[in-house]
């Protein structure tokens, strides 16, 4: 019998975990619940086998149960659902910031119920069923925080075949160690985009100019400045300290790079380049226990029909699994250039070799 998976929330998060699930080999069977509005949408989203009238439904005989609602709604949500879990469930969250769920975990969980608290490192700027996609945690990493002593090796593994089935990469943290990291690398960049971005929108006569000659590196910049701030007010309510720290340090440096400008030291920035340029180069090996990072290949290609599907023909012939693509630019009527991320450096090593065998102009930095 496949194992059975409730899901309560069952927005962007939710149902793009129910898509996967159910799009893989051996698929659970996934009941979800959720606001009408919300679980209609899911349903009509295709993400769940079934849906629950209640949440005591959705719980009842579950093998794991993941919570995906916003972080304070995932906190309230551990103790109401305590008394309608049976012993043997694992109950997982997905909520991006763990003390407090820890800490709800602790207080309300009863004995024989375990708990992997856990954050799968991706997302969009948009919300709801309706832009849930079964590709969203391929290649991400997916954080998993479980409390010592709180679950056995068996319900650890299944919640692993889980996580795995979705295409993620499980990262093993300490609570206090992944909400700090959590803080400078996901809540300071989302403070950065929105500040960059606010800056622009107020430039008094000349924001219109000034977004006319943005590039592509201040898009990329501020693409999460589109994020709903619902879902962050959460965040950083409940991480607030750690977001200060991020901002404390973030501001030491702007202020060092200000103090370098007006006393026309600009060779003195040459450090934070470099400093830059040599820790980006780490990513993401810059801390024991990250994940390895993919080997890449970057691929010049014509502008035309079919010039894609020559590239990854050309490594399935090869057998060379591309984890990740990337189209880093393009233009009309020249062509592109695009990053492939590949699971080795020997399958690097191939696909330079079959691609130019091709002819096509591939390379490595």
């Amino acid at each position: 019998m496949p194992p059975r998976i409730a899901i309560i929330g069952t927005g962007l998060i939710g149902s793009s975990l129910a898509l996967a699930l159910r799009s893989g080999k051996d698929a659970p069977y996934v009941i979800g619940f959720d606001r009408p509005g919300a679980l209609r949408e899911a349903v009509e989203r295709g993400a769940l086998t079934s849906a629950a009238s209640s949440m005591e439904e959705a719980v009842s005989g579950a093998d794991i149960v993941v919570l995906a609602t916003p972080l304070r709604t995932c906190v309230k949500l551990v103790g109401q659902l305590a008394p309608l879990l049976d012993p043997g469930t694992t109950l997982v969250d997905v909520a991006s910031v763990k003390g407090p769920m820890m800490d709800a975990a602790t207080r309300f969980l009863p004995h024989g119920v375990h708990f992997v608290g856990s954050h799968p490192m991706a997302g969009s700027e948009h919300t709801g069923a309706r832009y849930a996609d079964p590709l969203l945690f391929e290649n991400a990493t997916w954080v998993v925080t479980p409390m010592d002593g709180s679950i056995t090796e068996d319900r650890f593994s299944a919640v692993r075949t889980m996580i795995e089935a979705t295409g993620a990469r499980i990262l093993e943290l300490g609570a206090d160690v992944h909400d700090s990291i959590a803080a400078h690398v996901s809540h300071l960049p989302q403070l950065l985009a929105v500040a960059l971005m606010h800056t622009i929108g107020t430039y008094e006569g000349k924001r219109d100019a000034a977004l006319e000659l943005a590039a592509g590196g201040f898009r990329d910049m501020t693409r999460i400045a589109s994020s709903p701030f619902a879902m962050w007010k959460d965040i950083f309510d409940l991480n607030a300290e750690e977001a200060r720290r991020a901002l404390r340090t973030f501001k030491k440096v702007l202020l060092e790079m200000e103090e370098h400008l007006a006393g026309g030291e600009t060779e003195d920035l040459e450090y934070y380049f470099q400093s830059a340029r040599n820790t980006r180069s780490r990513v993401p090996q810059a801390r024991k226990g990250f994940l390895a990072p993919l080997s890449d290949v970057f691929v010049s290609v014509d502008d035309r029909p079919g010039a894609l599907v020559t590239v990854t023909g050309t490594l399935f012939e090869s057998g060379i699994n591309i984890k990740d693509l990337e189209l880093l630019r393009i233009r009309e009527g020249t062509g592109g250039t695009f990053r492939l991320g590949l699971e080795s450096e020997r399958d690097a090593a191939n696909a330079i070799t079959a691609l130019t065998g091709k002819q096509i102009y591939a390379f490595r930095l």
